[in-house]
């Protein structure tokens, strides 16, 4: 009966080990503190929250800075500001549809427009300009769209010929130059203009 009693003990003490002791050995490694983009990916992929993700996104709305989680097409992406997470369409552009979708037809240049703006934007901050109208009726955000670098993504796609001009009033604030920039696009038979 001791001899089964020790025995056990022994079992215990091993099992024991072997679980609190990789604890012990990660204690030592520590992880820099500094929130980083790649922490932000995995957590974002694995549905965790982190305070000071959630804090710096919080207060980088309050810029109208975003973070880029996932590109749809060349005009639509989902963000998160800290508090949800929602799409943005851009405003007074149509780039071409990557699926058939709501009465539109998939679109010539449509691969090209999408891995573009992901180039650009996804997993990364961007800044958003609003105008006069805040939602369409799918309930998206309604936004002109900036790189941190200052690059006024909207009139970038339709230069590329990424995107052409489609503009609703009331949000015509950039109108104007977007009709230019498609002009010498399709003059130069730039991106859906090949076509």
């Amino acid at each position: 009966m001791k001899k089964l009693a020790r025995v056990r003990k022994r079992w215990q003490i091993l099992v024991a080990i072997f679980f609190i002791l990789p604890l012990f050995i990660n204690c030592g490694s520590e992880q820099p503190t500094e929130v980083t983009q790649q922490h932000f990916i995995s957590a974002s992929r694995e549905g965790k929250s982190t305070a000071p993700l959630q804090e710096e996104m919080i207060n980088r709305w309050q810029q109208k800075e975003v973070y880029v989680t996932k590109v749809i097409d060349g005009d639509t992406f989902w963000v998160n500001n800290g508090s949800e997470k929602f799409k943005v369409r851009f405003i007074g552009i149509d780039a071409p549809e990557t699926r058939n979708s709501r009465g539109k037809l998939k679109g010539p240049y449509a691969k090209e427009a999408k891995e573009y703006v992901q180039k650009l934007t996804e997993n990364k901050w961007v800044k958003l300009e609003l105008d006069v109208q805040k939602k369409d009726r799918y309930r998206r955000m309604l936004a002109y769209i900036y790189l941190l670098d200052g690059t006024f993504l909207n009139a970038d796609l339709v230069k590329g010929g990424f995107a052409v001009v489609d503009t609703y009033p009331p949000n015509v604030k950039h109108t104007a130059l977007f009709v230019k920039l498609q002009h010498e696009a399709r003059e130069s038979k730039k991106g859906v203009w090949a076509y």
